[in-house]
């Protein structure tokens, strides 16, 4: 069995911890030269994860915008574009959203009965996998793995970054902080309210901090280190 991918669960957030406002007009918390840096790391990635609540508010592309970087893909034996990935329990996924038709390949994992609305919906658009009865993780990343991927890089939402973490799947957290303060009572949140692996008193390993212009990028190591 092909092993699992390496992932990395990349966010941006707020001072006080949030990842968006709550009002019409979507809040950016990057930079122009995080955004660029976070264009980086998904051209090193093999495959992108987004999940279906964000897919139906924000609506992207989920690309690779620099063509250079493309370019370099191609050149490494590399697809122009990594496998675009999402993940929908309900089925509830619009064939005519814009991730569906830009890119290369794409993958959507779903229960039997959201398998059931997407395999003529999205006839000829995407691989449709059924995990069983419940979105399976687990079965998901090595189903990934026969694909290929290496390397996962998953964008979200929340309800997705907190299964990854409270799984113990997640390998490595990019969390970018922007200098403002939200203030919105029902903004949400990097994660979800879940039982993380060791509890609130079990520390993660820094791996690095830098500054990207007004944000600083803080990399951590979710998991605990082997004996």
């Amino acid at each position: 069995m092909a092993e699992r991918p390496y992932v990395l669960l990349s966010v941006a957030t707020s001072i006080d911890g949030y990842i968006d406002d709550t009002s019409s007009q979507r809040l950016l918390l990057s930079n122009a030269a995080d955004f660029d840096r976070v264009d980086q790391v998904r051209a090193e990635s093999d495959a992108i994860l987004i999940g279906g609540n964000t897919l139906r508010s924000d609506n992207p592309r989920l690309l690779v915008n620099s063509d250079k970087r493309r370019a370099d893909r191609v050149a490494a034996g590399k697809p122009e574009y990594p496998l675009k990935v999402t993940v929908t329990g309900s089925g509830d996924l619009d064939r005519d959203l814009k991730f569906w038709h830009f890119g290369d390949r794409k993958v959507v994992y779903t229960t039997d009965a959201g398998a059931l609305k997407l395999r003529d919906r999205l006839d000829g658009l995407a691989d449709v996998v059924s995990t069983g009865d419940t979105a399976d993780f687990g079965v998901m990343l090595e189903d990934l793995a026969t694909r290929g991927v290496k390397r996962l890089m998953v964008e979200g939402g929340g309800q997705i970054h907190t299964q990854f973490l409270a799984q113990g799947l997640a390998d490595e957290i990019h969390l970018a902080v922007a200098p403002l303060l939200v203030g919105e009572a029902g903004a949400p949140r990097f994660v979800h309210p879940a039982e993380f692996p060791g509890g609130s008193t079990r520390r993660m390993q820094l791996l690095g901090a830098e500054t990207v212009g007004d944000v600083v990028l803080l990399r951590y190591a979710p998991k605990e280190a082997s004996a």
